[in-house]
């Protein structure tokens, strides 16, 4: 598949915040039992940071699916405080983008690593989801 992502390159960046609410902690979304931020939901920051970073620069028709990560939830963050997660392009390959991202809380690093997600024909992706459904 040939499509141009000139406009990728290494060195993007992207952010995205919120501030930790009950339904972020890891009791209300099943991950754990203490009242602190759920690590699925850093996850999702995230992704969200890395979705920020290269949108609007991908082919018409174009979006990008997560396929990829390898981070670390190293700090907890309790009710009320605000998280930031970011993440810088490091590597296009093809339809595969690699990106570094973090998420730090008020007052440390809560975690880093990398991901990869896929750049995907939104149409064509779809038309497989539905495929998949009737055939199961």
């Amino acid at each position: 598949m040939s499509m141009n992502v000139t406009g990728l390159r290494p060195g993007l960046e992207g952010s995205a915040e919120i501030v930790v609410g009950t339904r972020d902690t890891a009791p209300h979304i099943g991950s754990g039992r203490i009242k602190v931020l759920a690590t699925p939901v850093m996850v999702t920051l995230m992704e969200e940071a890395a979705l920020h970073a290269v949108e609007g620069l991908l082919p018409e028709g174009h979006q990008t699916v997560g396929i990829r990560l390898d981070i670390t939830h190293t700090a907890a963050t309790p009710v009320g405080m605000r998280v930031i997660a970011r993440a810088e392009l490091i590597k296009v390959d093809g339809r595969r983008l690699t990106f570094r991202v973090s998420a730090e809380d008020e007052k440390e690093l809560i975690g880093e690593g990398t991901h990869e997600r896929i750049i995907v024909n939104v149409a064509r992706f779809d038309e497989r989801a539905q495929d998949k459904a009737v055939r199961s």
